[in-house]
């Protein structure tokens, strides 16, 4: 069996390790505890582990930066718009995004998000079992996603397959030429559709992102079809893929600790605080990378420009410099700054819209199916770098609370 603890005399961690991504937190610890920069099993990488360091990098973009060669790696011709580029171009793009995900326009899609849930509910609630994350982790995030892009929800299957093709790619983990190719190709695959799809909405326009990035004006001119693209690609990575792996692991987390999850069907006002500490705890995103720009000094280490970094955002959410009693899952917190949506002018641009949909999903889950466990004889299992529970089969007895 694999130790999934780093290994202390060379300072090195193996992030793949399927011990490590599905259960992550201890290693975390260790890092933290005896070695904030080590490096990454295999690579050489440095890894910065510490809280108070890695929220330093993501807030001095000058120091650490989101641009980078790295890119070219996932099929991507160009930058993702903005998440690989800096201040002060990407605070102007920003400015023209942060509205269309504004918290008063989620709270407008919140009633079709809720009645969603209780349709899938309704599919698998009798048959007293499921497998959490394609009967419920996948569709509902994504279908909400698809509708504010003004995406077709039937092609669903399409979108997955590109977005898995990019960020999970169908072929051995060690085969780095085969996985650039495949995301070479992939990335094709999205640049053409939504190339089509820019033809349509400016021939056809809508009440919808994607009429909004071709009607929209940067600095008096509107998008060019590039800059468009570059942000359709971003949109399809992380609006299919970070609220389904934050939904898998806060339902794969309850399923195995039965009081915590009867605390939350029992005081439903706990739910907020529930998310919140849940996705401090899980952080699915579990790292970010970026580039060294100058000389600069972090957790008594000396990075020098040019260095590729990887800061280690679950790590820090588990350090215990930060939060007291780290390794606690206490939804009543009162003081909370994890970092799973990032921070700095990088913070994700979904956040509002991920915090609804996870608030909405557990809400109504548990009002539906308050008594569930995972199934006997069965493991769940974790995916890398995006820790998405991939495989979460629960069961489940009713009763009248799960009457709708």
């Amino acid at each position: 069996m694999s130790n999934p603890n780093p290994n202390l005399e060379t300072k090195e961690i193996n992030l793949v390790d399927a011990e490590f991504t599905a259960a992550p937190q201890e290693a975390y610890q260790t890092l933290v505890r005896h070695c904030p920069v080590g490096t990454i099993l295999g690579t050489g990488s440095p890894v910065v582990s510490r809280y108070e360091d890695v929220r330093w990098a993501l807030r001095h973009p000058e120091v650490f930066s989101s641009e980078m060669d790295v890119h070219v790696g996932l099929g991507t011709e160009r930058p993702m718009i903005p998440q690989q580029i800096d201040p002060p171009r990407q605070t102007l793009y920003r400015k023209i995004l942060d509205q269309r995900f504004s918290r008063r326009r989620v709270m407008e899609i919140e009633p079709r998000v809720r009645a969603h849930a209780n349709q899938l509910i309704d599919s698998f609630i009798e048959k007293g079992e499921c497998e959490f994350d394609a009967a419920f982790a996948i569709p509902l995030p994504c279908q909400a996603f698809l509708e504010l892009m003004g995406l077709p929800v039937e092609e669903l299957d399409l979108f997955l397959e590109l977005k898995n093709g990019i960020i999970r790619p169908p072929v051995k983990y060690a085969d780095l030429e085969g996985a650039q190719e495949y995301r070479r190709k992939t990335g094709r695959r999205i640049y053409d559709y939504f190339e089509a799809l820019i033809d349509q909405r400016r021939a056809d326009p809508r009440d919808d992102i994607m009429t909004h990035l071709v009607t929209t004006e940067l600095d008096g001119r509107r998008l060019e079809r590039a800059e468009i693209l570059d942000i359709c690609f971003l949109f399809l990575l992380g609006g299919l893929d970070t609220v389904t792996a934050s939904l898998g692991c806060n339902i794969a987390y309850l399923a195995v600790h039965p009081e915590q999850r009867r605390r939350l069907v029992e005081k439903p006002e706990l739910l907020d605080g529930a998310v919140e500490e849940l996705l401090r705890w899980e952080t699915p995103v579990m790292m970010v990378p970026r580039l060294v720009k100058q000389d600069v000094t972090i957790g008594g280490e000396k990075l020098g420009a040019g260095t590729m970094v990887s800061l280690l955002i679950g790590a820090a959410d588990v350090d215990d410099g930060e939060f007291e009693d780290a390794d606690s899952v206490d939804f009543e917190r009162e003081r909370n700054r994890h970092l799973a949506f990032g921070g700095g002018p990088h913070r994700c641009l979904g956040s509002h819209l991920a915090r609804m949909e996870l608030r909405v999903a557990m809400e109504e889950w548990h009002r539906r199916i308050p008594d569930y466990a995972v199934k006997p004889g069965e493991t769940p299992r974790y995916s890398p770098g995006i820790r998405e529970v991939q495989y979460l089969p629960l069961v489940w007895s009713l009763g009248k609370e799960a009457e709708s």
